[in-house]
């Protein structure tokens, strides 16, 4: 199965006392780019997350967005310095008795000293805080993986209806291109028998002149390379996988044969057709660039 290269993908999910969000998005994009976005706390997960985005995704610019929130309210304790708090009330007191300054002292003001508070934190395991993480970051995948294979399918659909529809028109053009040279054969013995004012015409000059054009005006090997290029394209499509830069590559091989087809037709009729597989071939190449 194919997978489209644009998908969006969230999980939210608490393990361990604490709260993840994880938000997949992507859009087209030659080669994988991906991009993660995650709280202080997590930044030693990054290199992590992006190893889980890369072994499920294979191309397209992909943007990870993680939201961390704890439900304990116990995770920071904040305390009074005692000691250092005295050292500051006791040099304080000591410049208002000496310099006659006056005496402002508030808690707001002794607050902001230095060191006045301890700040303590619950040391985290960082092994099992990761682990946690990329289990969200999983179930996102999973939801994200989804979404791309529901619109791969409906890009596999397309690309063969399209296919379908191409190999119409080849055998439009395999049908003209003979009846193309029974009329030329046909106008060339008028315009000798017109010319020449006789009946008595020499079979032999319009058989090669005949054979001559039709080899300058046939088509039968481009339409079979043509041809077998489409089934290429339906057996990549049935294969599966990060299938799209191939079918990039391929396309490029059709597109040559069609420009190569339509440089031989001489009917303005089969131009026309050539010029229907042509805008095929470029609705196929569009949908492709959405293709993994």
């Amino acid at each position: 199965m194919i997978k489209s290269m644009t998908g969006y993908g969230r999980a939210v999910a608490t393990v361990g006392g604490r709260e993840f969000t994880v938000e997949l998005r992507s859009v087209n994009n030659r080669y994988l780019d991906c991009t993660v976005k995650l709280p202080r706390a997590l930044s030693f997960a990054e290199d992590a997350v992006k190893q889980a985005v890369k072994a499920s995704v294979s191309r397209g610019k992909v943007d990870v967005f993680i939201s961390l929130k704890s439900e304990s309210a116990d995770d920071t304790t904040i305390t009074l310095n005692k000691a250092v708090l005295e050292g500051y009330l006791a040099a304080m007191h000591q410049m208002v008795e000496e310099f006659q300054v006056r005496d402002d002292i508030s808690v707001s003001a002794v607050s902001r000293l230095p060191e006045v508070f301890s700040v303590e934190k619950p040391q985290v395991d960082e092994e099992q805080l990761l682990k946690d993480l990329l289990s969200v970051v999983d179930q996102a995948l999973a939801g994200y993986d989804a979404m791309r294979c529901t619109e791969g399918q409906a890009l596999d659909a397309d690309l063969r209806s399209r296919g379908n529809t191409i190999l119409e028109l080849v055998s439009q053009v395999e049908q003209g291109n003979a009846q193309t040279v029974i009329d030329y054969r046909t106008r060339l013995e008028n315009k000798l028998r017109e010319v020449l004012e006789s009946t008595n015409i020499d079979e032999s000059r319009i058989l090669t002149e005949a054979a001559i054009f039709a080899d300058k005006v046939a088509v039968d090997e481009e339409t079979v390379r043509l041809r077998s290029h489409l089934a290429q394209m339906n057996e990549m499509l049935t294969t599966g996988g990060a299938v799209g830069r191939k079918l990039d590559f391929l396309l490029q091989e059709m597109n040559r044969e069609a420009n190569t087809i339509g440089s031989k037709c001489t009917d303005v009729r089969l131009a026309r057709v050539v010029v229907d597989i042509k805008a095929e071939l470029e609705k196929i190449r569009e949908q492709t660039q959405n293709i993994e």
